[in-house]
């Protein structure tokens, strides 16, 4: 357990009235513990009660990783699959008295399995939501955290530019997100950090496509939006280019999408709020008459998880803080057309804003 981040957390359960926390397998649960695990069809959960040791219900075969993190062999309520977990659920409710506790929950992770086996052993156990005493302990990151985006961020970058001179037309989409696959696995990546967004020409003007096997024509603009993970932590950067030459508006959409990330990354440092991210770097894109066509928040934030707090969006009115991870990611879709989106990773610090991403934002033309 991380004892700095468990004290961190329990001052966070008492600040919210909770009598303690249950965390499923996922970010939050490795944020604490250190313990690597995954949801499946044998349950697992991590009590934090606000003032008592930790506990877990996990099975047999994953009981190790409760016992190198320094659980308490007393609070390790193990089962296998001949027994079945029934028991294990029973004898921590009672020993933890759950009967009349007011229990944060994940509400975005916590299956009916789990909830249910938790209301049928502690009858009268109430739950909360758990997010808000979450989200506050880990929004602001260490030295170590930001050290393991950087490591990301690095290999990130050497990936992609080694396969930019190897970009042609004629390749499909597909193609060029399995080339970039295999060279971030190459790279060092421990794993990619979700499926590589490539899209050319038409199909650049939806932010979230999935590779297709169009193949990259000239005229095209293609979109590349790619990460890793290393060490727990990821990467999460997008860069647009030009399949040879393209008409002017195209071009002059990608300039204006380039100030705009400029515009936002300039914006930010502490007490500034999301909100405040958002609209300096939406302004440049308004100004230049393509409001309608920025459909998506200007940045979220980035941890464990790809997508958390803070988010960089009209409705964040949260002041941001040093420590605080988070894209700067504006684009412009143009249906039928193609799109443009510059993504970097930004840390807040003491008295501004510290890029973490360095690929070049100019226009390249590839193919």
């Amino acid at each position: 357990m991380n004892q700095d981040r468990l004290r961190r957390l329990t001052e966070q359960i008492a600040a919210h009235g909770l009598d303690g926390l249950a965390l499923m397998p996922g970010p939050n649960l490795l944020y604490v513990s250190g313990i690597h695990t995954h949801v499946s069809e044998r349950p697992i959960l991590l009590f934090i009660p606000a003032d008592d040791e930790p506990a877990i219900i996990i099975p047999t075969l994953e009981a190790m990783k409760a016992r190198d993190a320094g659980i308490a062999e007393d609070r390790i309520f193990d089962w296998n699959d001949a027994e079945g977990y029934a028991a294990a659920f029973q004898q921590a409710c009672a020993r933890l008295e759950l009967a009349d506790y007011l229990l944060g929950v994940e509400a975005l992770h916590m299956r009916v399995l789990e909830l249910q086996l938790l209301q049928r052993y502690a009858p009268g156990l109430q739950v909360a939501h758990a997010e808000p005493a979450l989200s506050a302990l880990r929004m602001v990151k260490d030295a170590a955290e930001i050290a393991a985006m950087e490591k990301a961020i690095d290999i990130t970058e050497r990936a992609l530019k080694r396969i930019v001179p190897r970009i042609k037309v004629g390749l499909s989409e597909r193609q060029v997100a399995a080339m970039l696959t295999q060279e971030l696995l190459a790279s060092g990546a421990d794993s990619i950090a979700f499926g590589p967004i490539v899209s050319t020409g038409p199909n650049s003007a939806s932010p979230h496509a999935t590779p297709t096997d169009r193949k990259l024509q000239r005229g095209d603009l293609l979109v590349i939006d790619w990460g890793v993970y290393v060490d727990d932590y990821p990467s999460d950067l997008t860069r647009t280019f030009a399949v040879g030459p393209i008409d002017d508006e195209l071009r002059h959409i990608y300039e204006v999408v380039r100030l705009a990330n400029e515009a936002g990354r300039a914006a930010a440092r502490p007490g500034v709020t999301g909100q405040m991210v958002d609209r300096e770097a939406r302004d440049v894109i308004e100004d230049a008459g393509y409001g309608d066509y920025f459909i998506h928040r200007t940045g979220h934030g980035l941890g464990l998880e790809i997508h958390e707090p803070p988010d960089m969006s009209p409705t964040n009115t949260k002041p941001l803080a040093p420590g605080n991870v988070f894209t700067i990611e504006p684009g412009i879709y143009l249906p039928g057309r193609g799109g443009v989106r510059i993504e970097d990773n930004v840390v807040v610090t003491t008295d501004g804003c510290r890029t973490l991403s360095s690929f070049p934002r100019e226009l390249i033309t590839v193919g």
